[in-house]
């Protein structure tokens, strides 16, 4: 049964702060090359759900690869991707939110599911 919830989360430093309202069963672990190096888990919100509350994303150090499709964003400062920005395959705005970043989340209960992010 999905179950939204509010989150809050951001970089190790604490310069960039947000909310997220996600439901963490959807959250994904793919195998992309940047994902499997950063050790990331994902979840992909609507920008309705996101509320960035410290910080700019103008400010964030934006990294693109292979069909540059998605924002992978940086803090400049401690170099965490807490969330990235790119369009669904219907177009849609999206966040992708580093599970890994938002406070109070005890991963060893998610079962984040796999993606083939390199056959893409």
């Amino acid at each position: 049964m999905a179950e939204t919830k509010r989150y809050t989360g951001g970089c190790h430093c604490g310069r960039f702060e947000f909310e997220v309202d996600t439901d963490l069963s959807t959250a994904i672990a793919c195998n992309c090359s940047i994902c499997t190096k950063h050790g990331l888990v994902l979840t992909f919100v609507a920008p309705e759900q996101f509320t960035l509350k410290k910080g700019t994303q103008g400010e964030l150090t934006k990294y693109q690869f292979n069909k540059k499709v998605i924002d992978h964003l940086f803090c400049p400062h401690c170099g965490v991707e807490s969330f990235g920005t790119g369009k669904m395959p219907d177009g849609k705005t999206m966040f992708a939110i580093n599970v890994r970043c938002l406070e109070g989340v005890d991963m060893t209960t998610l079962r984040p599911t796999p993606v083939d992010g390199r056959k893409f």
